[in-house]
């Protein structure tokens, strides 16, 4: 039986992530300890694109990693942490993250060849260069006019919870009462 064939077999012959039947194709997970089967995973095409294109990244696809982290097997799991510490700037995938349990030799070849070049990585940091997080809580470091709106944010006010802009590292995103608002990171302190 090949490689194929195998991983068929094991999956039932749906995406070890997303659970679609349609456009299979055999993945290896790279840095994978052994060879054969058990260094590969049958994903869907889009899922490949997606891994293989981080650009092309359709966040809300990645919704089935909440029922696909939980697989028993070890390069599902290798593949689903991934891709959640990709996203993790999102806040859904870090609540995610905070409830996935890999073992010290998964967790270590998750690490290894962690396809997220830290580099590349946009970081969010406040006015005093503290990297800012999903679900973090700020303070506003001067008076704002919030736009479209007759509300001025108070030098002081905390926000809870922020967001981040994915493809902006100098903004950030939250609630000012009750209102949803963008803002520059260099007007916020990390509390």
């Amino acid at each position: 039986m090949n490689i194929e064939e195998q991983l068929h077999a094991r999956s039932g012959s749906v995406c070890e992530l997303s659970g679609v039947t349609d456009n299979l194709k055999v993945y290896e997970v790279p840095g994978a300890p052994a060879d054969g089967a058990d260094a590969c995973i049958l994903i869907s095409d889009t899922c490949l694109q997606q891994i293989e294109n981080p650009e092309t990244t359709d966040i809300n696809h990645w919704r089935c990693l909440n029922d696909s982290m939980w697989c028993t097997v070890p390069a599902v799991q290798v593949v689903a942490w991934r891709m959640l510490n990709r996203l993790k700037a999102e806040g859904w995938p870090q609540d995610l993250l905070d409830m996935m349990y890999l073992d010290d030799e998964t967790l270590a070849w998750a690490k290894a060849a962690n396809t997220v070049n830290e580099e590349s990585t946009v970081k969010h940091t406040d006015s005093n260069g503290a990297v800012l997080e999903a679900g973090d809580t700020v303070v506003l470091t001067k008076d704002l006019n919030v736009k479209g709106s007759s509300i001025t944010a108070k030098r002081g006010t905390a926000v809870r919870r922020i967001s981040l802009v994915h493809d902006n590292p100098e903004q950030i995103e939250g609630k000012i009462e009750g209102q949803h608002i963008v803002i520059l990171t260099k007007f916020v302190k990390k509390v």
